[in-house]
């Protein structure tokens, strides 16, 4: 209880110093309790971000937590981690199959204990080991899952590349990640493009995982060096090759749309920023949102390498594809994805690319939050029966 308390009195001591509006912000954050019934009740019905996770895991974990200490979250959820990845080495010689499975569950574990942020000690290391622990599944995986580098800038960007069995050379996705869902989330799926024929390469953005440069104009490069990469590829059909982003890898999935229009048959942009998300007035409701577990603002914040919220409003709008000139310019094909209720992500920002410029095809949940998820329509859902289904016919050429 002390701890509780000298924690309050920090966060009301801070917002003495600083605005109303900037107080309401930050005053959402749940409380240990309540963050640990939020977590657990989606750890039960398997949603975002506890997917694939099992119940029972989840509430020993939390079992084992007390506050909301990053290191000791961290500590946690990596003891739960070390479990599975000792299974699956000692499965390894034996058993692939069941060997892969154990370091999936060792990844979601070790990742969940970075998340949404690498910001403490602890949760450096819990993403370090669950980088090792994704390793470990992409070389027990069937099909392959290759771990890949390419250059931008001088720098080294790392990915992952799975292609789908059979001929070649095979049309991929490049699947851009979002604000805490890394590669590793992406590549987590890879089976389901594979199975529709659909290689993906799997990419941080900017200012998460492995990615070598933080949130800034003109970062959307990297991902035009990831595009020369699989040019260079000869089991990689360099005519079909298109893009998909969710969240905040949905933004560099709709840039993608223009700038490189000429090099890729059409992109998903699911949920993704836009316009109205990177303007102060939205901000300062979107960061209390509950739809985000905890946080958000430490995670918004270290994408753009800032810590303060001043420099953080100051920061984004720069950031609008409208004020960067992308609105009304011709693009490649588009399929937008979100729900009318997304708190995270304003609804609007969809709207603004649907009626201007090129043509575009729109999915939009009434009743979904963030990307179109809600009753019936987890991700898994809106992947498998709306997203995939559009990049199959892409591909194919289908309504060229």
């Amino acid at each position: 209880m002390l701890r509780h308390a000298l924690r309050l009195s920090v966060v009301v001591a801070a917002a003495s110093v600083i605005t109303s509006a900037s107080f309401a912000q930050l005053a959402p954050q749940r409380t240990w309790p309540e963050l640990k019934e939020a977590v657990q009740q989606r750890a039960d019905r398997n949603a975002y971000p506890m997917t694939g996770m099992k119940a029972d895991d989840v509430r020993e974990i939390l079992g084992n937590i007390e506050s909301l200490d990053r290191d000791e979250w961290a500590k946690a959820w990596t003891a739960m981690g070390a479990r599975y990845a000792k299974r699956g080495d000692e499965l390894a010689a034996s058993d692939k199959k069941a060997a892969h499975e154990a370091y999936m569950m060792a990844f979601r574990y070790d990742a969940f204990g970075a998340w949404p942020t690498p910001n403490a000690p602890g949760k450096k290391a819990a993403y370090a080991r669950s980088t090792d622990d994704f390793k470990k599944a992409a070389a027990t995986s069937d099909p392959a899952i290759e771990a890949v580098t390419f250059p931008y800038d001088g720098k080294t960007v790392h990915a992952y590349l799975a292609l789908p069995k059979g001929a070649r050379p095979a049309p991929v996705a490049l699947a851009i990640g979002g604000l805490d869902s890394y590669k590793e989330y992406w590549c987590e799926r890879a089976e389901h493009f594979l199975k529709n024929g659909i290689g993906v390469l799997c990419l941080d953005m900017p200012g998460t995982g492995e990615s070598p440069v933080k949130i800034d104009v003109g970062a959307e490069k990297m991902y035009s060096a990831a595009i020369d990469y699989l040019l260079t590829r000869k089991d990689v059909d360099g005519k079909r090759l298109a893009v998909i982003g969710a969240s905040w890898g949905g933004y560099w999935g709709a840039i993608l749309g223009f700038t490189e229009k000429d090099r890729i048959r059409g992109t998903v942009v699911w949920g993704g920023p836009v316009h109205s998300y990177f303007q102060r007035d939205w901000q300062s409701k979107a960061l209390g949102t509950r739809e985000y577990l905890f946080d958000l603002f430490a995670a918004r914040a270290s994408v753009y390498g800032v810590t303060s919220l001043d420099d953080f409003f100051a920061y984004g709008p720069r950031m609008s594809l409208e004020t960067r000139g992308f609105i009304g310019k011709p693009s490649a094909r588009m399929l937008l994805i979100n729900g009318v209720g997304d708190t995270q992500v304003p609804i609007e920002d969809l709207y603004v690319l649907q009626r201007t410029g090129s043509p575009k095809e729109s999915w939009v949940n009434p009743q979904g939050g963030h990307i179109g998820r809600g009753p019936g329509w987890p991700d898994g859902r809106i992947l498998t029966d709306v997203a995939l289904p559009w990049l199959v016919n892409l591909m194919k050429g289908e309504g060229e």
